[in-house]
C-alpha cells in the first residue's frame, strides 16, 4: 500500500464498521488487564461469560492477590490455559500493589513488566484505559490481514507492528487496533475469508493477484 492510499484505506474500514470498539466487557483498569490476560488463545465473547462471575468475586485489586488460586483457576477454567493464567493474575496483582501503589501504570515499559502482559496486552490497555495509541496491538486478526493484504511480510507479531507503524499515521493508530480486529472476525475470517464482500479489496495484495 502506498502512503497516499493510507486514508482511503482507513476511511473505508471506519465506513464498514462504525462501531468498531473494544469488545472486552471491563469497568476498572485492572477488569482489563485481567480480562486482555484471559483473552490470550481464548475468544472475547468467552472472556466475557467468564469475566463476571470473576469480578464479582475480586472486587478490587487486593481480592485478585489474595484469592486462592484453585479458586481463581475453576472460575477461568473455561477460558483455557486456566493454570498459567490463574498464576500471572495473582502475581500482576501483587505487582500492581507493591510497585506501582495500587495503581494500574501507563507506560510501555511499566506494563510489560508486569506478569502476563506482553506488549500486545500492553498496547489495548494503553488504548483502552488511558487513550494512548503507542503502537498496534499485533493479534492474530492483525496478523492475519497485514500478511494477506501485503502490509508486512513479518511473522513475529513486534516486527509486523514495526511495519504498521511506519505506514500508518499516528492520529490512525486508535481506529487501526480495533478496525483490524473487526475485519477479521467479520470479512477477513481465518477459514473463509469473503474477499467479494471486502471493503478493502482493492488494496489487497492476495486478492489483486488473483484478479
Amino acid at each position: 500500500m502506498k502512503k497516499n492510499e493510507v486514508k482511503d484505506f482507513i476511511n473505508c474500514l471506519k465506513t464498514a464498521y462504525p462501531d468498531a470498539t473494544c469488545s472486552l466487557d471491563f469497568e476498572t483498569p485492572f477488569q482489563l488487564v485481567v480480562a486482555v490476560m484471559l483473552s490470550a488463545q481464548c475468544t472475547d465473547e468467552r472472556v466475557n461469560k467468564t469475566t463476571p462471575e470473576l469480578f464479582k468475586r475480586c472486587k478490587t485489586i487486593e481480592d485478585f492477590a489474595n484469592i486462592d488460586i484453585k479458586e481463581l483457576e475453576t472460575i477461568i477454567y473455561p477460558c483455557g490455559f486456566y493454570k498459567n493464567k490463574a498464576k500471572n493474575i495473582k502475581l500482576c496483582a501483587k505487582q500492581v500493589l507493591e510497585n506501582f501503589n495500587g495503581e494500574v501504570p501507563h507506560t510501555m515499559k511499566e506494563l510489560t513488566s508486569l506478569a502476563g502482559v506482553g506488549r500486545k496486552s500492553a498496547n489495548v490497555i494503553l488504548l483502552e484505559v488511558f487513550g494512548i495509541a503507542e503502537g498496534i496491538a499485533v493479534d492474530t486478526h492483525a496478523k492475519r490481514i497485514s500478511n494477506l493484504m501485503g502490509l508486512s511480510d513479518e511473522k513475529e507479531p513486534e516486527k509486523i507492528e514495526q511495519d504498521l507503524v511506519k505506514l500508518f499515521p499516528k492520529e490512525y493508530l486508535k481506529d487501526i487496533n480495533h478496525l483490524f480486529v473487526w475485519h477479521g472476525r467479520n470479512t477477513c475470517i481465518a477459514r473463509k475469508p469473503q474477499c467479494d464482500n471486502c471493503c478493502v479489496k482493492n488494496f489487497c495484495r492476495k486478492y489483486t493477484k488473483n484478479l
